[in-house]
């Protein structure tokens, strides 16, 4: 499974984001990527005016994500908003080439660190698998990655590789969190986890929202051992990937932690 990870830093500007997406997805194409994942709020970042944004863009920017995953015959896996009654949904999108589009509603909002998300945010209800290449890929948002159970459950439905999609807030000790974390959610569902984050825009410099959780960078898969396969600074750049999923097999039989569960925990 050949795949990118585009670790890039948003803004409020949806076009220039839009422009942004456009660039790494060529690359990810060009490069023999199958799909790629782009991080959380990659629409707009937060900080901004959500809801507004979203009734705005949400059309032409689902319009054309659908173009350009048709044109590049590349899946294209990004972090977008939608409107809800008087809320956002915030959702972790996959573009098919084939016009398909499948989406998963962030079940964990980031109620931590003095920051609210369930201010302005409806909450997702449903774990989320999708199918590329005949794989099942399980998707989840930032925040999620806290929660082991939500893990097991896409584990158990199938799921060989989970994407995390993230604007992990920055902070003392966040990226040594953010890589324990993917660690050891690969280790406690016999998964490769991907765990993709907003770059961090200290080092790339540029300029985002401080009203809310921006990024750190330090994307990285890990193996279901435990073991970091690939990992990255905080700078934008495109990271691709190419695993053998089967090692997740060999993972669930020599540590079956999922089959030796007792009572579901």
């Amino acid at each position: 499974m050949k795949f990118a990870l585009a670790q890039i830093n948003s803004t409020t500007s949806v076009p220039e984001n839009l422009d942004k997406v456009r660039t790494f997805a060529r690359e990810a194409a060009e490069a023999g990527a199958r799909f790629v994942v782009f991080p959380e709020a990659t629409m707009s970042a937060f900080g901004s005016r959500l809801r507004g944004i979203a009734e705005e863009n949400t059309e032409s920017w689902r319009s054309a994500l659908a173009e350009l995953a048709a044109e590049l015959d590349l899946i294209i896996v990004v972090g977008e908003f939608a409107v809800t009654g008087d809320r956002v949904i915030n959702l972790l999108a996959a573009y098919t080439p084939e016009g398909e589009r499948f989406d998963y509603a962030k079940i964990h909002l980031y109620d931590a660190f003095g920051f609210k998300e369930s201010d302005t945010v409806e909450p997702g209800a449903e774990p989320v698998v999708i199918s590329i290449d005949g794989e099942d890929i399980g998707l989840a948002l930032c925040y999620d990655i806290r929660f082991p159970k939500l893990f097991a459950e896409l584990s158990r439905r199938g799921a060989r590789l989970a994407v995390v999609a993230a604007a992990w807030g920055a902070g003392p000790g966040k990226v040594e969190q953010w890589e324990i974390l993917a660690r050891a959610r690969a280790l406690d569902s016999n998964m490769f986890v991907a765990a993709l984050g907003q770059a961090d825009p200290e080092v790339s410099g540029v300029e985002v929202p401080k009203k809310g959780p921006t990024g750190v960078g330090h994307s990285l898969v890990s193996d279901p051992f435990g073991h970091v396969l690939s990992s990255l600074d905080g700078a934008e750049r495109l990271e691709v990937v190419d695993l053998d999923l089967a090692e997740a097999d060999k993972a669930a039989e020599a540590v079956p932690v999922l089959a030796n569960a007792k009572l579901g925990y």
